[in-house]
């Protein structure tokens, strides 16, 4: 891609001013203990709450990526931006009472308030080894790619580049640094991405941008499914071959399904994304920043998805989907303007890398060292490997990244990893809150049965879609950890204290479980029999008999809690309400 001194002195202006800031903050804001360092002494506005959680979130395999599946998909892909939309309500409502009320800095730290020790290590070492291993050097690979992509930088030169731009903010500031960089950084990546999406859509509907628009659903309508049928297929632009594209979006289970198991563990369950809610003033700031960011994502599509339609719709000349968006960049952002995109483009990466490390080394003070090491560590002491462990796993980061480039589509080795555990993660985080039986043997067992029961699902049903696995997985879990709890549990209670909760798990077990089996036994999925469906609807109604008929008596350390914990303000209902009907809308339309 061709970039002219003019944008490359926005660009590296941009690179410039950012470490200079973040430098700033570090030696402006002091980090003198575990609540300065890792909680940016939980003074965050939910403004900033809401614009780190979209700027961590949104990295280079999101635009790059998104983009390109909106050429080869087109807008059905944006069901993960949609429904992470939903489901951060869901986080706000329900789960972020829990834990604010439990005080906690991390994920780990919850798992021993409710279950024990054993579970808070097991976790807490596969965290950090998430972390690291997968997320640091998958997400620094992918930026080094985009940055051979867009400025012709080797892909080795591009990963040092990012490790130096994301260190200025991620060490030495703590989270406090990281948040305020992610403010700016959010502004920089919407404002490049609605630049080029405002570019594109111009020049199709000659020099309007909501013409553009129309133009992109008359010409091509088919890009404007929101749900696909087990007989819809798609075009791999880079191998030419016709692949059903109900596999990567299996019709409804991205609305009941699977899909809420992703989206539970990323945004409910993820430390780099809850850690920014903790860090809130108060409950209702942390909601408020949550619905904030909501709000934000229910417009990202126009920045992760339309250009790549566009570029479809103009005919682009590329040889791979994941071309698009620098496709796009390259013919129709102006001078000046494209330097700032791309600066945008740096800014996503470059906040993901910071918060992911941010959280790597919180768990690993906090869970491992000081819980396993040296437990007399003082606050200054814990401070100190916080720093040395955030520039530990940058540098193991960089070094695993380049062997990535064997791998072929790093996004499908991020979800595969991360999706063989977060069907257990999801069961022992929302049972541990909301069904007071649950015993720490159960969730033990739960996380140490997750990946042995995702791999074999996935031997035993290869041609089952990913996200389908997920949800059936989960049901599994949860029958396990129901069946051990109850076996475990010797106690009894005539009558029945939490039905609230109760019909919640419920609910959620069947909008996960029996939606996914009744939509396999009904549409005629190819390779898939309806004994699938049939299983899946089975194991759906084992656990919903299971919670509705057993009085067993509470676990010692189940969480007691006041329902009215769950009331919400008129600003946070207000905004869940406008986001609903913004997702109702567009389903309803585009259906």
């Amino acid at each position: 891609m061709s970039i002219s001194t003019i944008d490359l002195g926005v660009f590296i202006a941009y690179l410039v001013g950012m470490m200079g800031f973040g430098v700033w903050i570090a030696n402006r804001e002091k980090t003198e203990n575990t609540r300065d360092y890792f909680l940016a002494s939980q003074a965050l506005p939910w403004w900033a709450i809401g614009g780190s959680l979209i700027a961590s979130n949104i990295s280079s395999e999101q635009i790059l990526g998104m983009n390109g599946s909106g050429f080869e998909l087109g807008l059905a892909i944006a069901s993960y931006e949609l429904m992470a939309a939903a489901t951060l309500l869901i986080v706000a409502k329900f789960l972020l009472p829990v834990f604010l009320q439990k005080g906690i800095y991390t994920m780990p730290q919850f798992l021993e308030s409710r279950y024990d020790g054993r579970v808070r290590s097991l976790m807490s070492v596969f965290w950090v080894a998430l972390f690291v291993f997968v997320n640091v050097s998958s997400v620094l690979y992918l930026g080094g790619l985009a940055m051979e992509s867009l400025l012709g930088l080797p892909l080795i030169w591009g990963i040092v580049g990012l490790v130096i731009y994301s260190a200025t903010f991620s060490i030495f500031g703590g989270l406090k640094a990281v948040v305020w960089t992610d403010v700016v950084q959010v502004v920089v990546l919407v404002l490049g991405g609605f630049i080029a999406a405002y570019s594109v859509l111009t020049a199709v509907g000659d020099g309007s941008f909501f013409a553009g628009l129309g133009e992109l659903y008359e010409k091509t309508p088919e890009r404007f499914n929101m749900v696909f049928s087990p007989t819809d297929t798609y075009v791999d632009r880079l191998s030419g071959e016709t692949r059903s594209s109900y596999d990567l979006l299996p019709g409804l289970s991205v609305l009941l399904g699977g899909m809420w198991i992703a989206n539970l563990y990323y945004w409910g369950n993820n430390q780099y994304i809850i850690q920014r809610a903790l860090a809130a003033t108060s409950l209702q700031e942390a909601q408020k920043g949550v619905v904030f960011a909501a709000f934000l994502k229910v417009f990202m599509p126009l920045v992760v998805v339309i250009p790549g339609i566009a570029a479809f719709t103009l005919g682009a000349d590329i040889q791979k989907a994941d071309q698009a968006f620098p496709w796009v960049l390259n013919n129709y952002v102006g001078v000046g303007l494209k330097g700032l995109t791309i600066a945008g483009l740096v800014a996503a990466i470059g906040s993901s890398i910071s918060s992911i490390v941010n959280s790597a080394s919180t768990i690993f003070t906090l869970d491992i060292y000081h819980k396993h090491i040296k437990q007399d560590a003082s606050e200054t002491q814990l401070v100190t490997v916080g720093k040395i462990s955030a520039a530990a796993a940058l540098i193991v980061g960089a070094l695993l990244a380049p062997m990535l480039n064997s791998l072929g589509q790093v996004f499908q080795y991020i979800q595969e990893y991360t999706g063989l555990i977060s069907p257990g993660v999801v069961a022992i985080f929302i049972f541990g809150m909301f069904w007071k039986r649950t015993t720490a043997n159960a969730a033990l067992a739960v996380v140490i049965a997750a990946i042995p029961l995702s791999l074999g699902f996935k031997a035993l049903f290869p041609a089952l879609a990913f996200i389908d696995r997920m949800g059936i997985t989960f049901l599994l879990c949860a029958v396990l950890l129901i069946g051990i709890s109850l076996l475990e549990n010797k106690t009894k209670q005539p009558a029945i204290t939490d039905r609230h909760l109760r019909l919640g798990l419920i609910l959620s077990l069947l909008v996960i479980g029996a939606a996914t089996g009744a939509k396999i036994i009904f549409e005629n999925i190819p390779a898939v029999g309806q004994g699938t469906g049939l299983l899946t609807l089975g194991l759906s109604l084992l656990a919903v008999g299971l919670l509705w008929m057993e009085r067993k008596g509470n676990d010692p350390k189940a969480i007691d809690f006041d329902e009215n914990l769950f009331h919400t303000n008129q600003t946070f209902n207000i905004g869940s309400f406008a986001v609903i009907l913004i997702l109702a809308a567009i389903y309803a339309s585009l259906w």
